[in-house]
């Protein structure tokens, strides 16, 4: 009897050793896949010291909070799966954080902004378009048409960007976020004559001038940014505040604007939506301010930092 005791209690010993070190290793192997596999959740595009463009998420900045090193994501490709390759790059040149397939822009989209502009409350989004050729990097210089000069109309718009992260058709609103890849900062800079009778009543004109399309400094995507009608969102011009807000204050929601914008129209991944600007745009001052060459505008989101952007005369 003691001595089948005795083999019974070595066999379970060794058997509850064997479980406990399987279950070790399998917790370990579970660390180690994590590790392997994390994904980026701020994208930046740039230029290496090779001049190669390369997308990854920011890991080192200088002393102005610009990013200087990233760590490079799978294939280089934003829209695939994110994954942090772990091979740093220096970053010579910071660009839009998306080359847009297309522009698509809201006005009025403020209920602020409605109010200091005398507008009713629109019953459905306002729907206008930019060109892509208007898209500029962070840091590079909002340019003053000659045309747009004298008497001086060019005038900022801080705004909430939306990246569409893959093809969208016929979305309801609970499903729109799904195919939404993240956010960015964006100004819809405006020549406000050309807004009006110069440019025949349309506002695409007068919003695509060369450099009217500032994007950036990154993308934060929808991984870390979950709630975007909550954000504060502020303008400054040569360091005064011009716009402070909360893009609680929108009309339409993120969901909305792209349910509403894939009705029988696709929105190719790429796609950039600019979802409106709050109260406090030049124009709408006493007297108008509007922007000068020599000016540096600075557009600030939370949770996804400021773009920064000098102005010059063309």
């Amino acid at each position: 009897k003691r001595r089948l005791l005795m083999s019974i209690r070595s066999r379970v010993h060794v058997l509850c050793r064997s479980s406990l070190l399987g279950r070790v290793a399998q917790f370990r192997g579970m660390n180690s896949t994590a590790a392997v596999t994390k994904t980026a959740t701020n994208l930046i595009r740039f230029l290496d010291d090779k001049q190669q463009l390369r997308c990854g998420q920011p890991k080192k900045f200088d002393a102005n909070n610009v990013p200087i090193q990233a760590d490079l994501i799978d294939q280089n490709d934003p829209y695939g799966s994110l994954e942090l390759t772990g091979e740093m790059m220096t970053v010579s040149k910071l660009l839009a954080p998306v080359a847009p397939v297309q522009i698509l822009c809201i006005g009025l989209n403020y209920r602020r902004h409605a109010a200091e502009t005398k507008k009713d409350i629109p019953r459905n989004p306002v729907l206008f378009m930019k060109s892509i050729n208007s898209t500029l990097d962070p840091f590079d210089a909002i340019r003053i048409p000659s045309i747009a000069s004298s008497p001086a109309e060019v005038d900022y718009e801080g705004e909430l960007a939306i990246v569409m992260g893959k093809d969208c058709l016929n979305v309801s609103q609970d499903d729109a976020l799904r195919h939404v890849l993240g956010y960015t900062v964006g100004n819809d800079v405006s020549a406000r004559r050309w807004q009006g009778k110069k440019g025949g009543g349309q506002w695409g004109r007068a919003k695509s001038f060369d450099t009217f399309c500032p994007l950036g400094p990154s993308l934060v995507t929808t991984q870390a940014i979950t709630d975007p009608g909550s954000l504060r969102i502020s303008t400054a011009v040569n360091g005064e505040t011009r716009q402070d807000s909360n893009t609680s204050d929108m009309i339409f929601s993120v969901a909305e604007l792209v349910s509403y914008l894939s009705q029988s129209t696709t929105l190719p991944k790429g796609t950039v939506i600019l979802t409106g600007t709050p109260e406090g745009v030049g124009y709408t001052r006493e007297p108008p301010a509007y922007l000068k060459p020599g000016d540096e505008v600075v557009i600030t989101i939370e949770g996804i930092g400021s773009l920064v952007n000098p102005v010059v005369a063309e």
